[in-house]
C-alpha cells in the first residue's frame, strides 16, 4: 500500500480520488491499519475522508473493521463535527452488533439523536435503524421505541427519517 500521509487523504475529492484510495488499500488488505492512522485524526478533514474512503469497502472488507467497533462508536459520540459522526454511524450500521456488547450509553446517544431536529437527517436515520437493532435485543425496549416514534411529530422530519419511521413501525425494517 502506498503510504499516506494525513494531508493527502484530507485533500481527497470527490468519488473517484475516494475509489482510488480505497482500491490501494483493498490491494494490500490493510482496512484496519488506515482507519487507525487516519479514521480517528483529530484534524476533521483527514478523519471525516478516511471514514468516507473506509465506506467504499465491501462486506468481507468491512468485517475487518470489527476490531475497531467501540473506538467508532467513542467516535460518534464525542465528535463535534456531523460529516464525522454521520460518516462513522454509517460504519457502525454495518458491523455486527451482539447482545453481550450492547453499550447503554451508545443506545441513550442514539435515542437522543434520532429525535434532534438539529442533527442532519442522515444522523437521525442512521440513530433511529442502530436504535431499533439494539433494542431488538430486549423486546420491552422495541415497544418503548416504537412507542417513542408514534409519537414523534412527522412533520418536522426530512423524508429519509420519515421513511425510516414508517419501515420501523411497519416491521419492514431489518434488525
Amino acid at each position: 500500500m502506498k503510504n499516506f500521509d494525513k494531508q493527502q487523504i484530507a485533500d481527497v475529492r470527490g468519488e473517484l480520488g475516494a475509489q482510488a484510495v480505497c482500491r490501494q488499500i483493498r490491494q494490500c488488505n490493510a482496512f484496519v491499519d488506515f482507519a487507525r492512522d487516519f479514521a480517528f485524526s483529530p484534524d476533521p478533514m483527514v478523519a471525516r475522508n478516511a471514514l468516507w474512503i473506509l465506506t467504499k469497502a465491501n462486506a468481507d472488507e468491512f468485517r475487518q473493521l470489527q476490531p475497531l467497533l467501540d473506538q467508532l462508536i467513542d467516535q460518534s459520540i464525542a465528535t463535534e463535527h456531523s460529516s464525522v459522526r454521520r460518516l462513522s454511524l454509517n460504519i457502525v450500521e454495518r458491523l455486527q452488533l451482539d447482545k453481550e456488547q450492547l453499550r447503554t450509553d451508545f443506545l441513550d446517544f442514539c435515542l437522543q439523536h434520532m429525535a434532534q431536529l438539529d442533527e442532519p437527517p442522515g444522523v437521525q436515520a442512521v440513530c433511529m435503524k442502530l436504535a431499533h437493532r439494539m433494542c431488538a435485543f430486549y423486546p420491552e425496549l422495541g415497544q418503548e421505541l416504537s412507542r417513542t416514534l408514534l409519537i414523534m411529530d412527522q412533520s418536522y422530519y426530512k423524508p429519509a427519517v420519515k421513511c425510516v419511521i414508517n419501515r420501523m413501525l411497519k416491521g419492514k425494517l431489518k434488525s
